[in-house]
């Protein structure tokens, strides 16, 4: 009698010590965004995507990629604002189907701006996405949200506004 479940015992703990094996050797971890090597590239993406963010204004279409009238994406959206990243993907009207915030950051550059744009996998394109995500952190995921959700921008570079949100 104890020599089956012994057996039995040895059987399972085989079994399960091969398991451990086996998904031990296909996962491949990585650290959280904690670690400030991460974050220093998402800032350095987002700082980036800043500079692009206010190409254009008074550029006199130095940056063809971005604009040819000299308006800047920070002219309709200082620092971020109204840019509702936290609603994204979402039925958009302007690109008459369900789009990404990429996309629509392209309509803005190619309508808007008299840009050309940038391919949506581009360092640029994955830069402007970082500031508007980042200017707008803390907001909390509403995809397919049409309605002005983001906070007000208060203040900022060259934007003072009283506490309505309001120049």
């Amino acid at each position: 009698m104890r020599k089956k479940q012994f057996v039995k015992v040895s059987s399972a703990a085989l079994l399960l010590g091969s398991l451990v094996f086996l998904v031990s050797g296909t996962v491949q971890s990585k650290e959280p965004l904690d670690d400030a090597a991460d974050f220093d590239r998402l800032m350095e993406a987002v700082a980036y995507g800043d500079q692009l963010w206010h190409t254009g204004e008074g550029g006199g279409g130095k940056h063809k990629e971005l604009s040819t009238n000299g308006l800047g994406c920070a002219n309709c959206h200082p620092d971020g604002s109204a840019t509702q990243p936290e609603s994204w993907p979402k039925y958009q009207t302007n690109l008459g189907k369900v789009g990404t915030l990429r996309e629509m950051i392209n309509w803005c550059i190619q309508v808007v701006q008299n840009g050309t744009g940038y391919a949506l996998d581009s360092k640029e394109m994955i830069a402007m996405e970082a500031y508007a995500t980042y200017m707008n952190r803390g907001t909390k995921l509403n995809p397919g949200l049409n309605a002005q959700t983001s906070p007000f921008v208060i203040s900022g570079p060259g934007y003072p506004t009283n506490n309505e949100g309001n120049r």
